[in-house]
């Protein structure tokens, strides 16, 4: 008897023990864009809401909702303070929201308070040019900014301090150019730079490398390095990274999700399962890729150290320039 009673008190703590670890899908499904339709965040948004759908993850389609502001400020602080247990709820983030947190633009609130869940594509910083421009390398480009700053003109779409700013002002160091020096225009959104540019209204772009993927092939202008750990694939093979140019810059644009602070455990490790499924499908591949992302997939743990990792190092970088305490 008392053998049975044991073996009923075991079986039971393990069915408790097991459903404690293993979660069923979310009922209801959402993903917060924290930007205007038709960005970069709503892009993320959107590559998760058709793929789950497609892939028959889930079976109620996801919700795509926008909460504009600061770059991910609004809906960071939302999410931490008025949605934190949300096992449904994901939010977009991107690098230029890393950037911005480092700088401590969202507040009181730090990498601490959310729960980073997974990164699915990233994008890379580029420096591109006219086709007609006389500078063929990156090299020969930075020699001319040092030997008079004033005469080229870098625009992007973004402001000082942005992630546009900072890609140039780090190759401008590494060129011995005081950023400060540098005559930088910030345009409103990534076409503009290009459509003054092709205007010659300016003589460098910098911007991210999925923008300039449709101006290429018209072969208007030409891309003189990325900023990527290796060249990147297909017919992008051709350009040179910075880094083997001798400029040792690199600048991921990675694009993902995060949870509230208060979802458990076992709902985070669904999703986790969720998403390392999900990036294996040709259904997300194409998705990904018809959106100018290139492949980067890092979920949970692994996810969270690299996250806090860069934080970091946009922290410091952004000290440098004195743009950040």
């Amino acid at each position: 008897m008392k053998n049975t009673i044991r073996t009923s008190l075991t079986a039971g703590l393990l069915v408790l023990s097991m459903s404690s670890v293993f979660a069923a899908a979310p009922e209801r499904t959402e993903c917060i864009a924290p930007a205007k339709p038709g960005g970069g965040f709503d892009l993320t948004c959107k590559l998760l809401q058709v793929s789950l759908q497609e892939t028959g993850q889930i079976t109620t389609p996801m919700r795509v909702t926008y909460m504009p502001g600061g770059v991910g400020a609004v809906a960071y602080n939302a999410i931490i303070a008025q949605r934190p247990a949300e096992a449904g709820t994901l939010v977009a983030y991107s690098g230029g929201s890393l950037l911005n947190l480092s700088q401590g633009k969202f507040g009181r609130y730090s990498v601490d308070d959310v729960k980073w869940l997974a990164a699915v594509g990233t994008d890379y910083g580029m420096v591109a040019v006219r086709d007609d421009a006389p500078w063929k390398t990156l090299g020969e480009l930075m020699e001319a900014m040092k030997q008079d700053p004033t005469k080229v003109v870098v625009g992007a779409g973004a402001s000082i301090g942005s992630q546009d700013w900072m890609k140039t002002a780090l190759l401008a160091r590494e060129a011995g150019i005081d950023p400060r020096k540098m005559r930088y225009v910030a345009f409103e959104g990534g076409g503009e730079p290009v459509t003054a540019l092709l205007g010659n209204h300016i003589q460098v772009v910098s911007g991210d490398m999925s923008e300039m993927v449709p101006h290429l092939q018209g072969g208007k202008m030409r891309v003189l390095a990325v900023m990527a750990d290796k060249r990147l694939p297909g017919e992008l093979a051709q350009i040179p990274t910075a880094r083997e140019q001798g400029f040792n810059v690199e600048w991921p644009i990675i694009r993902g999700y995060y949870l509230g602070p208060k979802v458990s455990d076992a709902d985070y490790q669904w999703w986790e399962d969720a998403f390392k499924k999900l990036v294996t499908t040709k259904e997300f591949q194409q998705q990904r890729d018809m959106r100018g992302l290139f492949e980067f997939n890092m979920f949970g743990s692994e996810l969270d150290a690299y996250v806090k990792k860069q934080v970091a190092t946009y922290r410091e970088q952004a000290k440098s320039f004195g743009l950040a305490k």
